[in-house]
């Protein structure tokens, strides 16, 4: 893929002087806009079928709805994880740029892309008390500078104008979950997570929000939690599957 563009630190002042432009190919785009055409349609979606629970895609012909492998035989949390893209290519470079290489600006792109799963038949139409963001951390997010999903959340519940919630902490520091199988992530989340003090979600309905989906563990034992203390429903929501 070809190297990510370089945004000036201060947009409104350069673009006095410069085009808008393409994070990924610098090619012309017209503001606010963030991908070119051309990019913006190499971006992978998912398009049916795929699981109801978790979007995992199957690659045959099946017309009715299905549970994949990876949600046969576990107990997850969640109602459903929703996700439009895969987390493949130009989707999963701009990912680990925002998360790893700490360009923010991509923030923008990626909560567009989380945006369109509301016209997905399982969010559609569908009313949320609260949107929640999975939490890092505190010496994790440290270590980023930012936690990506606050940074996607804040732009999703100002679109959506759902309230947004820092419900949840990370009370115990886990590895890295990309070296785990299914059983070993959900193992190293166990007691991860707990309800904020002074914080009630009972008889809510709440919006979990995330960068990637993988296996959806993190998703399913924040779910667990805010169920536990009352909440009636949790869909999820990522801006890529994994």
């Amino acid at each position: 893929m070809r190297a990510l563009a370089k945004v000036n630190p201060f947009p409104a002042l350069s673009s006095l002087f410069y085009p808008a432009a393409c994070v990924v190919c610098s090619g012309d785009v017209e503001r606010p806009e963030y991908l070119c055409e051309s990019c913006r349609d190499r971006a992978p979606r998912i398009t049916p079928p795929f699981c109801t629970k978790c979007s995992e895609p199957f690659f045959g012909a099946i017309t009715q709805t299905f549970s994949c492998a990876n949600c046969e035989h576990r107990i997850l949390h969640f109602d459903s994880a929703i996700a439009s893209y895969r987390s493949r290519g130009l989707v999963r470079n701009l990912v680990h740029a925002f998360k790893y290489g700490r360009q923010r600006h991509l923030r923008h792109p990626l909560a567009e892309w989380l945006g369109e799963t509301m016209s997905d038949p399982r969010l559609r139409g569908r009313r949320f008390d609260m949107i929640v963001p999975v939490p890092l951390h505190p010496a994790r997010e440290r270590e980023r500078g930012f936690n990506q999903a606050t940074l996607l959340a804040e732009l999703f519940a100002r679109q959506a104008a759902v309230p947004l919630r820092l419900a949840l902490e990370r009370i115990r520091y886990t590895n890295t979950q990309t070296a785990y199988d299914r059983a070993e992530r959900m193992e190293n989340l166990r007691d991860a997570f707990r309800l904020r003090k002074n914080t009630n979600v009972r008889e809510l309905r709440v919006l979990l929000i995330d960068d990637v989906l993988t296996t959806g563990s993190t998703l399913s034992e924040c779910a667990r939690v805010l169920k536990k203390a009352g909440a009636v429903s949790v869909y999820a929501a990522t801006a890529a599957r994994a």
